[in-house]
Formats: C-alpha cells, sequence, structure tokens
C-alpha cells in the first residue's frame, strides 16, 4: 500500500459509489411504479447492467496498457491503475449484486423508505 494506490482507491470509490447510486434510484423509481421491492430491484439490475458492465469494462481495458507498461516514467503510475482496475473488476459484480440486497434488508429494517410521493397523488 502507497499513496499512489490510495489515489486509486479513492477514484474507484467514486465510481462505485455514483453506480450505486444510480442503481438504487431505478430500484426506487421502479418500486413507485408499482412493482413490489423484489422485482424492482431485480428490473433496475437488469436496466442498469449493460451500462454499468460496459462503463467498467472500457475502463479496465483502456488502464491495461498502463499496467503493463514497462518504462520509468510509468511505474509511479501502476499502483494507481493497479487498485483502480482490480478493485473495479470486483466492485462491478459487487455493486450489481449487494446493493440490491442490501437495500432490500435496509427497506426490511424501516431503516429505508419507498417514496410515498408517487403513490399517494391522484392519478
Amino acid at each position: 500500500m502507497s499513496l499512489p494506490s490510495f489515489v486509486g482507491l479513492a477514484t474507484l470509490a467514486g465510481v462505485v459509489v455514483n453506480n450505486s447510486i444510480l442503481l438504487v434510484e431505478f430500484i426506487k423509481s421502479h418500486h413507485d411504479s408499482g412493482d413490489d421491492l423484489l422485482e424492482a430491484g431485480v428490473r433496475a439490475v437488469r436496466d442498469r447492467f449493460r451500462p454499468i458492465f460496459l462503463t467498467s469494462l472500457t475502463t479496465i481495458v483502456g488502464l491495461g496498457p498502463l499496467l503493463f507498461e514497462q518504462s520509468t516514467q510509468a511505474q509511479f503510475l501502476r499502483p494507481i491503475v493497479a487498485s483502480l482496475a482490480f478493485g473495479l473488476s470486483g466492485a462491478t459484480f459487487l455493486a450489481l449484486f449487494v446493493t440490491p440486497a442490501a437495500f432490500m434488508i435496509l427497506y426490511d429494517l424501516r431503516l429505508v423508505r419507498p417514496n410515498q410521493a408517487a403513490r399517494d397523488s391522484p392519478s
């Protein structure tokens, strides 16, 4: 662990949090449209799988040349690239599977409430 690898981890955290926030918003949106929470989670993951997966894949593939570069100038960037590329490969699947599960657990514990405005408004 070094300072550059922590910079890569901070960058990774930003990407993962962005994906998770969008996924939770999609879950809430589907839940507000009348789906039960499990179906809302499945539909949200189905809707967001392709954008999240392709964004992560292109980022990992784009970081590949820097990861395998042997020049002395690239040695400074390798810890940043390694923590970002390998962390993103694992965090992508965690965001797609753990985020909806954690949201449903928090909902069951009544720590998260769905948006009631869409349900209570007259149609």
